[in-house]
């Protein structure tokens, strides 16, 4: 039973590393009914633009700095989307509603991000990552409220590429 073994190998960690959890910070940005993806370099599949917070950081200073590390935009924060636990990785991730600040530049790749483009519900391409195509989905939704979801799949599952691909 994987789920018991992985419950013996967490009580037999020290108490520091069982606390220890990853802050991820993700904006579905929106423009005109259109929502902003971007092409990861590594894997090659299209995500939100996010990623994790740093130490001594607020949630909106990462948000901003990863969005602006990965397509060059200032943002500007509508309104929570979403509470995703991924417990196999020990990730808590928030997805924000963004729009681009009205000074933005465009978006355009970077180290991290080899293309973007705007993509129209329910056109959004297949090699987006299972988890970011739900907070995308939840975000289209438009609830007032804020969705909270375990995320429980494996990033190996994951990254199964659908068939065609």
């Amino acid at each position: 039973m994987k789920d018991d073994r992985d419950s013996r190998e967490r009580d037999n960690q020290p108490r520091e590393a069982q606390a220890r959890v990853r802050i991820g910070v993700f904006a579905v940005i929106e423009r005109d009914g259109r929502y902003l993806l971007a092409r990861r370099r590594d894997i090659g599949w299209w995500n939100l633009a996010g990623g994790g917070m740093e130490y001594g950081e607020t949630v909106e200073e990462a948000l901003a700095r990863e969005v602006r590390e990965e397509i060059g935009c200032a943002i500007q924060i509508r309104r929570l989307v979403g509470v995703y636990s991924k417990p196999r990785k020990r990730e808590v991730v928030f997805a924000f509603l963004c729009a681009l600040a009205p000074d933005s530049p465009e978006p355009e790749t970077s180290e991290e991000v080899s293309e973007v483009a705007w993509f129209v519900p329910p056109e959004f391409p297949a090699d987006l990552l299972p988890k970011h195509r739900q907070r995308l989905e939840d975000a289209l939704l438009d609830r007032a409220e804020t969705i909270v979801r375990a995320q429980l799949t494996s990033t190996e599952d994951d990254q199964r590429r659908p068939a065609g691909l």
